[in-house]
């Protein structure tokens, strides 16, 4: 038996669509009344859920921990789950079936859960050092695929000149989709709070994503109206933080809303096959149907109409997202032979290299 309060709960995201699944999820061979709650924080050993009116403490039922490591994913902030109070412990016992999720993989390919139940994504970037659309892009291609609506915030308005917030909104619109809503901002200001309303309805969950130091957890303490999320300063070199959100943690907005605050991903390499990558970058598949050659790869064919259409850096950028998602597709076998090519041509380059210094 399943037990829940709608209305207690909706505060922390929960929809109709969501209550529906968590009443027909399969909970095995439980006896026990098992309670659906929310998950607000994921630690090595422990996990913090919310019933919607307090959080508890917990941990994950073992045969839960392998289920998830057998389908390589494990327990994520914004998971909901059914828990048992088992001898004076809270065990979550079950997970209720994502109806949305957000993974990435590590540079050994290994698959890492960010943040799942979303709906949507606040990609953001400083307007400062901070600015980089070939990571923007990255960003994008994470949450492509993944039914979460991208939104793009580019903070730090306040600390660059009028004219380079202009410049800099002009350079992604130049490589990004125009469907694609991007907001520039002061992230201490409640205006900020201000232009995000439309996805701060209630019943709706975000998250944040976006390097150290762009302002994630300063926004997030705009949007609760509170300071929640500790801050730090940026480094002045090249304005990226120190990592001074350490967890994901999920909160409730005063409007019924919940946010995700994640810390900067060191490894983003987005979770996507080539078709999901491909779907992301339509501008280049639009294009490619102009090219002279079906089968141009879009480097140095003749007649390469993506070549002559998209940014070099955006399109330099697609082939090295295509490559980490061509390589996350090889199986242990195929990486160990792509691996022996390198080095076979590192040590043929080497080679020749030490051949044409003996002749001179």
């Amino acid at each position: 038996m399943i037990e829940f309060d709608f209305e207690r709960l909706r505060a922390l995201g929960l929809t109709p669509a969501l209550a529906a699944v968590a009443n027909t999820t399969d909970t095995g061979s439980a006896t026990a009344a098992l309670r659906l709650m929310r998950l607000t924080e994921v630690h090595r050993e422990s996990v913090r859920v919310h019933d919607g009116v307090q959080q508890h403490g917990a941990h994950a039922a073992p045969r839960l921990v392998r289920t998830l490591e057998d389908t390589q994913t494990a327990l994520a902030v914004g998971d909901w789950v059914l828990t048992a109070d088992e001898a004076g412990s809270l065990t979550v016992h079950t997970l209720v079936p994502r109806l949305s999720h957000i993974a990435r993989r590590d540079a050994d390919g290994r698959r890492h859960p960010v943040v799942s139940n979303v709906d949507t994504a606040l990609l953001v970037m400083g307007l400062d050092d901070d600015f980089n659309p070939r990571r923007l892009e990255r960003y994008l291609a994470l949450v492509h695929g993944s039914s979460v609506l991208p939104v793009v915030v580019l903070t730090k308005a306040d600390v660059v000149a009028p004219a380079t917030v202009t410049e800099r909104i002009a350079t992604l619109r130049a490589r990004v989709s125009a469907a694609l809503d991007v907001f520039a901002v002061n992230a201490t200001e409640p205006g900020a709070a201000a232009a995000l309303a439309p996805y701060t309805a209630a019943g709706q969950t975000l998250v944040l994503l976006g390097s150290s130091g762009a302002g994630k957890s300063t926004l997030t303490n705009t949007l609760l109206g509170a300071a929640m999320q500790d801050t730090g300063a940026v480094r002045g070199h090249d304005s990226r933080g120190k990592h001074t959100t350490t967890t994901r943690s999920l909160f409730c907005l005063p409007g019924g809303a919940c946010v995700v605050d994640t810390p900067g991903l060191r490894a983003l390499r987005p979770d996507v096959d080539e078709a999901t990558l491909s779907a992301s970058y339509a501008d280049v598949e639009a294009l490619a149907q102009h090219c002279r050659f079906r089968d141009c790869r879009h480097h140095d064919e003749p007649g390469c109409a993506v070549r002559e259409g998209i940014d070099t850096d955006r399109l330099k950028n697609f082939h090295k997202l295509l490559r980490e998602a061509r390589r996350d597709t090889l199986s242990i076998i195929e990486r160990q032979r792509q691996v022996a090519v390198w080095k076979a041509r590192t040590k043929a380059s080497r080679a020749r290299q030490k051949d044409k210094g003996g002749d001179a």
